[in-house]
């Protein structure tokens, strides 16, 4: 196992490095007291920090012109917590939350705001209960789109329903944990996937709980849980442990499992195989990542595995009609034949800059890093096309893109839209 990858000098923005770091000030400070935990924390502020730096931005000559559309600022953004907030385009409107519970809705071909709204905090339901905390809500999953409604999840395990016209609340539940990643709604039912290895079907128009499929989490986990994905009346989600299953959309029942990764090694840092990216159905065929484990595609109805290749991601994957574009946990950015799993070039120029899952839009894929820059390669070379800069800040959800357009989201809040030619 490459340990040195999770304390490279990017890890304060990867969820390994966030899951390092509060695990290295919870021993330290259980058994050496204040002092060796202030002294830890200065070395996580870059005090005394030796790990590899990320690589520096190589020049090369710009091949496309990358055209900036519009650029808002976006509330407060994903705070510090590895949050992929990542917003959801339908219908040429962009629905965007930030971290503290503001929610709204923006015109995607101008950045025009069409509403904007405040989730509101949890009222106490017996003055005990744990429903009611001070400040703002803390909203840590979503935005997820279906039947024009949004849905999204917090870190108190709450998952709420808005209406995709106006934000308005249209229904509140409780899940058993956190929810990190983007509940999805197919028809009328709420798939919502929580941080203690459970998935929930909830009712869409009420939400009752419906059904819950539930797996034992390893010891030792990523920061971030992998969010279904739903076709075809089947939901499919990954797991730690290294696990893919696919269940009923209706009632939860298993229809396989299979496993992506086997965790080895003698440590439990070692035998991490976690599936954070999120799943991506295309023709029938599911294209899956795991970390310290493989990319590999799966047959949707019966979970045989088509191909596997030796390639570690947290990051995620993007797909097109020939190919899979994957970030590594180096950071490095690959391209897979999407039939054979074959590699047809890699790009380390990146390396440990953090990169984010790539969009792939024409005949570009284009990244995000941990500087705020957007990178855009070239789909056959694999070579560097163009670059701009969004913001200052890390850029953690990867670009979404919509016919020729890509949508970026920064860390602090800034959304900006961009095109090529």
């Amino acid at each position: 196992m490459r340990v040195s990858s999770l304390f490279q000098a990017n890890w304060r923005n990867t969820p390994a490095g966030y899951l390092a770091r509060f695990i290295i000030l919870s021993v330290l400070s259980v058994l050496s007291g204040c002092a060796a935990t202030e002294r830890v924390t200065d070395y996580f502020k870059g005090g005394s920090d030796n790990a590899e730096p990320p690589n520096p931005l190589v020049e090369f000559r710009p091949l496309i012109n990358v055209i900036e559309l519009w650029k808002k600022n976006n509330g407060v953004g994903t705070d510090e917590q590895y949050l992929k907030l990542a917003p959801v385009i339908v219908n040429q409107r962009l629905y965007v939350v930030d971290s503290v519970g503001s929610v709204g809705a923006m015109d995607a071909t101008n950045g025009k705001r069409l509403w904007q709204e405040k989730i509101a905090e949890s009222e106490s339901v017996d003055g005990k209960s744990g429903w009611f905390r001070g400040g703002d809500i803390q909203i840590t999953g979503g935005p997820g789109y279906g039947e024009n409604t949004l849905i999204v999840g917090s870190m108190e395990g709450e998952v709420i329903s808005l209406s995709a016209e106006n934000g308005s609340e249209l229904w509140r539940t409780r899940v058993t944990s956190e929810v990190l990643s983007a509940p999805q709604r197919a028809s009328d039912i709420v798939i919502v996937r929580t941080i203690d290895g459970k998935v929930f079907g909830i009712n869409g128009e009420n939400g009752r709980r419906l059904w819950i499929y539930d797996r034992t989490v390893p010891p030792l986990t990523l920061r971030g849980t992998s969010t279904p994905a739903i076709d075809s009346g089947i939901v499919v989600a990954g797991f730690d442990g290294g696990k893919m299953a696919a269940l009923d959309v209706r009632t939860g029942k298993l229809l396989w499992e299979i496993s992506i990764a086997a965790a080895r090694g003698r440590s439990e840092l070692e035998r991490m195989v976690d599936i954070d990216s999120t799943p991506v159905i295309v023709d029938g065929t599911v294209y899956i990542a795991t970390f310290q484990g493989h990319v590999a595609a799966v047959q949707l109805d019966t979970g045989r595995i088509l191909w596997s290749s030796d390639l570690s991601s947290y990051a995620g994957f993007s797909t097109d009609e020939q190919n899979v574009y994957v970030t590594d946990e180096n950071s490095h950015v690959w391209a897979l034949d999407r039939f054979s799993g074959t590699v047809l070039w890699e790009q380390e120029d990146l390396h440990a800059r953090a990169a984010t899952a790539p969009g792939a839009v024409g005949d570009q894929i284009v990244v995000g890093d941990l500087e705020g820059y957007l990178h855009w390669i070239g789909k056959t070379t694999g070579e560097f096309t163009a670059r701009t800069r969004l913001c200052k800040e890390p850029i953690i959800a990867k670009p979404i893109v919509v016919g020729e357009i890509v949508y970026a989201y920064c860390s602090d809040g800034r959304l900006a839209a961009f095109t090529y030619r």
